[in-house]
């Protein structure tokens, strides 16, 4: 028996619709009449353009003279205006019958997408410019650090050596000297990256892991000697890997430094440092008996700019946000694991 397609036309919560090649609308459906608010003599009476925004009005027309061809209409999105002045967003798919000078279509209410799309464009804008705000930040701040650190060793040069006479103070003079040295090369390194973030991709080299470490601990050497941290390392599933120098030296730095901050009081810090082979994926294994954190409270904050999950009077909530970017640049990601009092565990998935 023959079936009648009335009820889909009438019950269908999409816009159905037959227009003509005249601009006028032959049939529409009771959710073309709910949404727009006309009524359906009011409807039939204007032609169709009278119901489109003004400034959809030219290309709508274009794409109805192509369907006067014979040419199918495909996912073409427009603005039409309801009787009390709402704007809404259409989605259509329009089939030509030149026999009969009549198209057939179907058009979806997409104003919810459209609203959610400027809404993520707005929020990429706010971020896009958010983050060139840090970068100059970054780039300012590493800038005007270089002038003191190179005053500083200016000052260890002319001093006269052969007049200390205590080789403890001597060893510590050194001490302060490498690490003012390191710094220096560190800063000017970093500043020349912030130049270059636009070829980040071609500032990959292949370094070593074993000895980016090594660098960091020199840089911090009286930082380590004072708190008693230990730190070993393992790079025996692999050493080398092909990564930003700078980005490296700022992964271990931060989470070193962080471990000492974070230490649990009267225990010694205790760090160890691995790579390994996880289904053919570089990964590198940071952990640490520190504080820990509580992953309840935590949890998808705890690489967010400006988060601070310890009374430390010197926490930033800088460092984690600074390693986290650094991974993500280079295609990478870093997932941690923790508890409170049992210290953490960072994983890095290399590219």
């Amino acid at each position: 028996m023959p079936y009648s397609l009335e009820p889909f036309f009438e019950n269908s919560h999409d816009l159905l619709c037959i227009a003509g090649y005249d601009g006028y609308f032959k049939k529409v459906n009771p959710a073309f009449i709910h949404l727009l608010e006309y009524s359906q003599e009011e409807l039939f009476s204007r032609e169709i353009s009278d119901f489109i925004h003004e400034d959809d009005r030219l290309r709508t027309a274009s794409n109805r003279e192509n369907l006067k061809k014979s040419l199918p209409l495909l996912n073409f999105e427009n603005r039409y205006v309801s009787k009390s002045g709402a704007i809404i967003w259409l989605g259509w798919t329009s089939i030509p019958l030149p026999e009969e000078n009549l198209i057939y279509a179907i058009a979806k209410n997409i104003t919810y997408k459209k609203k959610l799309e400027s809404e993520r464009a707005v929020h990429l804008l706010s971020l896009d410019k958010k983050n060139k705000n840090l970068k100059n930040l970054n780039f300012k701040t590493s800038h005007d650090l270089r002038s003191p650190v190179n005053n500083l060793l200016t000052l260890c040069n002319i001093l006269d050596l052969n007049k200390i006479t205590d080789p403890e103070t001597l060893q510590v003079f050194n001490l302060i000297r490498n690490a003012t040295e390191g710094l220096r090369d560190s800063l000017n390194s970093y500043v020349d990256s912030l130049t270059q973030t636009e070829e980040l991709e071609s500032s990959k080299e292949e370094i070593s892991l074993s000895e980016v470490l090594q660098v960091v601990q020199s840089s911090i050497s009286a930082l380590i000697y004072d708190s008693k941290v230990k730190i070993k390392s393992d790079f025996l599933a692999f050493d080398t890997l092909l990564f930003n120098r700078t980005f490296m030296e700022s992964i271990f730095l931060n989470l070193i430094t962080n471990s000492i901050k974070y230490a649990k009081p009267d225990v010694s810090p205790r760090i160890n440092i691995a790579t390994a082979v996880v289904d053919g994926k570089k990964v590198l294994v940071y952990t640490d008996n520190g504080l820990g954190f509580d992953m309840s409270t935590v949890e998808g904050k705890i690489f967010n700019l400006n988060q601070r999950f310890h009374s430390t009077k010197d926490s930033k909530g800088v460092g984690l946000y600074l390693i986290s970017n650094y991974v993500s640049e280079m295609g990478g990601k870093i997932e941690v694991s923790s508890a409170v009092n049992q210290g953490a565990i960072f994983t890095i998935t290399f590219q």
